[in-house]
């Protein structure tokens, strides 16, 4: 056995893991056993995150300084005991990997257990993207649970902006009685979640974030824009409303982002959102020494 590999026993399962003192975060000098631990402490409030939902992986082999590649197939040496989906691509196409695909089909880990998460994490897979829809017991996909819009600000607009917009994203969800819940991207701006029954297909999931985008768009377009024309986003908020497209992913909250510093994509109450809306400095994106931190306190704040 090489010298950077041990053996551990997670939930009954044996797994090599290695180089568990390789920077993964350069700037901030984070390892790889310190991205293990963040996962493993946090996978109480994650795993019901993945739970069910085929799981795409950006990988940092090297580290966030290096390369990445999305993974969506099962790679080669995937453990018999990983439960997997082979499910439609519904437009999306494989990763480099060419395991576990057939056709126009995709074979996705799916992610009900620590030691599944362990797993994925030791292959650098840092950061965790989910589709808004589940897999039955038997892996066929359900229609979406869920409804999702991401806020992503165009320079000059950051967060502030986006705490901005997401008040009024949350009234006109109101109006057609859903609830959202607030997350911060671990990256720039904003994710808005709204539970829905399973009446809707995708198309119909995305219709009716579109059609919130744009009537947002119309009543302020000098800081919101549901288009997807870079171009047009400088200083505005963009409403990506095709995330709930049945072949799309969004980050997972509590997932690590491949950003210079471990920055997490975490739930946020609305007491929060309400001081990033009125003060620039009022809420920023957390890393995850302190998302560990608010878990130990609030819990998850998603179902709070």
């Amino acid at each position: 056995m090489p010298t950077n590999e041990i053996q551990v026993d997670v939930e009954g399962r044996t797994l090599k893991i290695s180089n568990l003192d390789k920077v993964l975060y350069p700037r901030t000098g984070t390892t790889k056993g310190e991205v293990l631990n963040y996962y493993a402490s946090v996978s109480g409030v994650l795993l019901p995150h993945l739970r069910d939902r085929a799981v795409t992986r950006i990988r940092w082999p090297h580290g966030v300084q290096a390369g990445s590649f999305f993974e969506k197939n099962t790679p080669a040496g995937t453990p018999s005991w990983v439960r997997t989906a082979t499910v439609p691509t519904t437009g999306s196409r494989a990763s480099r990997s060419g395991a576990g695909s057939d056709g126009d089909t995709l074979t996705f880990p799916i992610c009900d257990d620590l030691a599944t998460l362990t797993w994925l994490v030791n292959l650098a897979a840092l950061e965790l993207h989910v589709h808004q829809w589940q897999v039955t017991k038997a892996g066929k996909p359900r229609k979406p649970d869920r409804l999702v819009i991401d806020l992503d600000p165009g320079e000059p607009a950051g967060l502030h902006e986006c705490c901005q917009v997401a008040l009024k994203v949350r009234d006109a969800l109101a109006e057609r009685d859903l609830t959202c819940t607030a997350v911060t991207s671990g990256s720039k701006g904003l994710h808005l979640y709204a539970a829905v029954s399973r009446h809707r297909d995708s198309d119909g999931t995305t219709a009716l974030a579109k059609e919130v985008a744009e009537e947002l768009q119309k009543s302020d377009p000098g800081m919101v824009t549901a288009t997807m024309t870079k171009a047009k986003r400088p200083g505005k908020v963009f409403l990506d409303w095709s995330q709930n497209s049945g072949s799309k992913t969004t980050i997972s909250p509590y997932s690590l982002r491949g950003r210079d510093r471990p920055t997490v994509a975490t739930p946020v109450t609305w007491d929060e959102v309400e001081a990033g809306a009125e003060d620039p400095l009022g809420l920023e994106q957390f890393r995850f020494e302190e998302v560990l931190e608010r878990v130990q306190d609030h819990g998850d704040l998603f179902d709070a």
